[in-house]
């Protein structure tokens, strides 16, 4: 399966393409440092400036969080999970960890396929 990532889109020109691009990312937000043993947020944002289609043949199915290889988590969506209305779906994910993490997230739309984040570095102090 062909794997999507992300684009600059300020330097893209075209606004549909920069939209189509942006609307199918996910992003990873969180701090840039964790605790060892503690909880550890990590929200993963699908479409950062621009909004996703929630149609019953249009959606954003499932979100993964990934260390590195190791699959760390996975959240599952129906159609019309968000009202049937354009929206950035928003995961929030809950780690303990015990050594750095390299973190990425992958979304998967029902039409254009799988989509990748830019890897996310947290450095797990003592």
């Amino acid at each position: 399966m062909k794997i999507n990532r992300y684009e600059d889109i300020s330097q893209i020109e075209r606004e549909a393409k920069r939209d189509y691009i942006d609307r199918h990312s996910a992003f990873v937000h969180c701090e840039a440092t964790a605790t060892k043993g503690e909880k550890f947020k990590v929200k993963v944002k699908v479409g950062d400036e621009y909004k996703h289609p929630d149609d019953f043949d249009h959606y954003i199915s499932w979100v993964q969080l990934w260390n590195g290889e190791t699959m760390l988590a996975q959240a599952s969506f129906l159609p019309g999970v968000q009202g049937g209305v354009p929206g950035q779906l928003e995961v929030d994910f809950y780690v303990v960890v015990s050594k750095s993490l390299k973190l990425t997230a992958h979304a998967y739309c029902t039409k254009h396929g799988l989509w990748q984040s830019e890897e996310k570095v947290v450095e797990v102090s003592e």
